[in-house]
């Protein structure tokens, strides 16, 4: 043999090991592609449902938006009818019940002016080397 076929021996040798080992790598390739369809193929089978589920619920949470919205629309109008109601109530009867309140205050000061102006009856005391015994003390004294 001489060194050109040794060489040639060699170069098909290389080409031979280099051949085999794409192969490997082209059936694992293959593998990987077969096992990630089958995942994409799996993933996709289960997201379907769960997408039309989500959608459903942010159907479901869009209405029940919806109707808060509605609520607190209602709610501010009541507000501002009881704010209304509130102040032509007190612009109707808040200043009739001033005067009647004030009224009746004048009618109590006027009374008790006139009971004070009455002379109250005088209350017996007896006096004892300069202090004054009221008169019910007196009286056990000498029942």
């Amino acid at each position: 043999m001489t060194g050109g076929e040794v060489a040639g021996i060699l170069v098909a040798v290389f080409w031979a090991i280099l051949v085999s080992f794409l192969a490997v790598v082209l059936v694992r390739l293959a593998q990987t592609l077969r096992a990630t369809t089958k995942l994409v193929a799996d993933v996709t089978e289960q997201a379907v449902p769960l997408l039309a589920d989500a959608s459903a619920t942010l159907r479901t949470a869009q209405t029940q938006l919806d109707r808060v919205d509605a609520i607190a629309t209602d709610v501010q109008e009541v507000t501002s009818n009881a704010s209304a109601l509130s102040t032509t109530v007190a612009s109707t009867f808040g200043g009739p019940l001033v005067k009647v309140a004030a009224f009746g205050y004048g009618v109590r000061r006027a009374l008790s002016r006139k009971s004070d102006d009455m002379p109250a009856a005088e209350s017996r005391r007896t006096v004892i080397v300069g202090r004054t015994v009221p008169a019910a003390r007196r009286k056990k004294g000498k029942g």
